[in-house]
């Protein structure tokens, strides 16, 4: 019996010993990748010009739910007026909901063009914290290296950044060999119909463009937990919207005597069902090449885990799902946002309603969602609505190997030094899902870089953005521009 039991361990120790050689191998060789090389970018503009432009752009209360207010037509004539170079080697046209496209033509037309976005609208201000903003909201005050005001950050900076940019390439003589367009969209925080007809309109013309780039996420400081490089999210994809609502009927009556299931626990019965019941996710597709590039960026310690998936992805994913951050890009995420029944306290409701929006993953869809929550609530009295014409699925999944990924990552790395770049998943949404139907490619990443404190500042109060981050901005977009 000692015999057995110490053959037993000595098997026992000699996998354990192979098992730890298996896994420092692995995380040996899952290292960042050497990181190509990338000429710094001079910028040539005048910033305190471009700094003083983009100060006088946010002065324009550009606010998505007023589209016929006169600031639309004054910013357009802004543009027109600032940057006369480009108004001058440029195509435009005004599409939808005040959209200007502009079309810079190339040498080479054989070349497939590309598209760079950004939109003017911005969401409005809640009158109710204009006492809390440190800066009036529109005023475009510049001061402690900043520019303050709506829109800065989303995303009037890199409308100014880009155009900045285009103007002084274009009074230098520059000339993109590819043809390069421009689109700025004037409703994207309320759906994007400017963004649709810029598409429609490509492909009307018989325009299929090499790729798109959009706003999407931005080089991240500090924000990822244990990464203290900042890190370039350039996102292939972006999540799909659809709102469903379950619907509880009754016969309602006074609330002395009720049922033992009135609608209103009806449905609380079925949203607690869909919220603890989230739709299955994982590192696989788009998410598996996120974290897998991110991973080789962390500590040796760290790394172990993300080098070996096949032992430990369900710690990982466990690990992953316990913050909505990182969970948001494993799974199509639920939230229930609205509720509705009874008009008084004392009156049981004869409909009860519940409206739960769903961020769909590349993986899922509509259907499947719907099917999802069918399955989830297994309760024929809820009826369940899908809101079709105001969602759709997730954007296509672009290359993260194609010319234009490239591009964009040697374009940020000759502004911002040697940096961790990866590819990424949008996890709300933008006027690149609308462009993707023309793309071949589209990526989103603004080219600023943000800390955790800015992160607030997105829809929020004393949004800002520094005049360091609009001269890397201008730089990159003339490092982009350059290669094209």
């Amino acid at each position: 019996m000692l015999k057995w039991v110490k053959w037993i361990a000595a098997v026992l120790g000699v996998a354990i010993v192979v098992l730890a050689g298996v896994l420092l191998f692995n995380t040996f060789r899952y290292g960042p990748p050497p990181i190509p090389a990338s000429d710094p970018i001079t910028v040539e503009v005048d910033v305190d010009q471009a700094t003083a432009q983009l100060s006088r752009a946010i002065q324009f209360k550009t606010v998505s739910t007023k589209p016929d207010h006169p600031d639309f037509d004054a910013f357009l004539s802004f543009l027109e007026t600032t940057y006369p170079a480009v108004h001058g080697a440029t195509e435009r046209v005004i599409l939808d909901q005040k959209t200007p496209l502009y079309r810079w033509q190339g040498s080479n037309p054989e070349l497939k063009p590309v598209l760079l976005a950004a939109h003017y609208d911005v969401v409005p201000v809640a009158p109710w914290n204009l006492d809390k903003w440190v800066y009036e909201p529109y005023a475009g005050t510049i001061a402690d290296g900043f520019v303050w005001g709506r829109g800065t950050l989303d995303n009037k900076g890199a409308l100014i950044a880009m155009l900045s940019a285009a103007e002084s390439m274009i009074t230098a003589g520059f000339t993109p060999e590819r043809t390069i367009y421009f689109s700025f969209g004037g409703d994207e925080e309320v759906g994007g119909k400017g963004a649709i007809s810029v598409a429609n309109h490509l492909k009307e013309q018989g325009v299929l463009l090499e790729w798109s780039l959009d706003e999407g996420s931005f080089v991240l400081d500090k924000i990822i937990p244990g990464l203290s490089e900042p890190v370039a999210s350039i996102n292939l994809s972006e999540k799909g919207y659809v709102t469903v609502t379950l619907i509880a009927r009754a016969d309602g009556g006074h609330s002395s005597m009720p049922p033992r299931v009135t609608a209103v626990g009806r449905l609380a019965r079925a949203v607690d069902r869909v919220q603890t019941n989230p739709m299955p996710g994982g590192l696989t597709g788009v998410s598996a090449e996120f974290f897998d590039a991110l991973g080789r960026h962390f500590s040796f310690g760290q790394r172990v885990v993300f080098a070996n998936r096949w032992l430990f992805d369900p710690l990982l994913e466990g690990i992953l799902s316990g913050a909505p951050s990182t969970d948001a890009m494993l799974r199509t995420t639920t939230a229930p946002t609205m509720l509705s029944g009874s008009t008084k306290e004392n009156v049981l409701a004869t409909e009860a309603r519940a409206v739960i929006n769903f961020r769909i993953h590349p993986r899922d869809n509509i259907d499947s969602v719907v099917e999802h929550v069918r399955t989830i609530i297994d309760d024929d009295e809820i009826e369940i609505v899908a809101d079709r014409d105001n969602g759709g699925d997730a954007s296509p999944v672009s290359s993260s190997t194609a010319p234009g990924y490239l591009d964009v990552e040697a374009s940020i790395r000759a502004v911002f030094g040697p940096l961790a770049a990866v590819p990424g998943l949008t996890i709300a949404a933008t006027d690149a899902r609308h462009y993707a139907k023309a793309s071949e490619n589209t990526y989103r990443i603004n080219p600023f870089m943000i800390t955790g404190d800015d992160l607030v500042r997105f829809h929020g109060l004393n949004e800002r953005l520094s005049i360091e981050n609009l001269e890397r901005g201008i730089g990159f977009y003339v490092a982009l521009i350059q290669k094209q």
